[in-house]
C-alpha cells in the first residue's frame, strides 16, 4: 500500500526525530566545524534536525504528496524520495543561516549523512521490524 499523507507525516516525525537526534549525538564530535566550537555545531545541528522533521511535515509532505497525485501509481520510486533531500537541505540550510552563521562543513556532512541514514532506516528497518506500517499507509498508530 502507498503511505497516505498521514502516514507520511508520522513517519518523517518519528524517524527523523529518533534517527536525527540520535545521529547527531553520536556524530557531532566529529564534524568539521572549522573552528566553531562545540557547542555551537549541537546547536545548529539539533536546529537542523527540528527544522527537517517540522518542515517537512508541514510543507514538503503535502507538496509531496499532492505531486504524487500526477503520477500512476501515486508514489514515488524509491530513488526519487532520496534525491528530494537536496531541496531540503537548502531550505533548511536558509532557515538556519537566517538564525546566524553555520558552520557550512559540518552542516554538510551532518545533512547528507543524517538524511541518508533516515532514509535507509524507513527503506530497510522500518519495512523488516514493522511489516505491518505499509498497510497501514506508513502510520504507526
Amino acid at each position: 500500500m502507498t503511505p497516505t499523507l498521514i502516514g507520511r507525516i508520522q513517519s518523517r516525525l518519528i524517524v527523523v526525530t529518533v534517527v536525527g537526534l540520535i545521529w547527531t549525538i553520536l556524530v557531532v564530535p566529529f564534524l568539521p566545524a572549522g573552528g566553531a566550537d562545540l557547542g555551537t555545531v549541537y546547536g545548529m545541528t539539533f536546529r537542523a534536525v527540528v527544522y527537517t522533521a517540522i518542515v517537512g511535515a508541514i510543507v514538503w509532505e503535502p507538496l509531496y504528496h499532492w505531486l504524487q497525485q500526477y503520477r500512476w501509481e501515486k508514489d514515488w520510486p524509491t530513488g526519487l524520495g532520496l534525491v528530494t533531500g537536496i531541496p531540503e537541505g537548502l531550505v533548511v540550510l536558509a532557515l538556519l543561516q537566517a538564525s546566524g552563521p553555520v558552520p557550512g562543513g559540518a552542516f554538510l556532512v551532518h545533512f547528507t549523512t543524517t538524511w541518508l541514514l533516515v532514509w535507509f532506516v524507513v527503506n530497510g528497518p522500518v519495512r523488516v521490524l514493522l511489516p505491518r506500517w505499509r498497510f497501514r499507509g506508513g502510520r504507526f498508530f
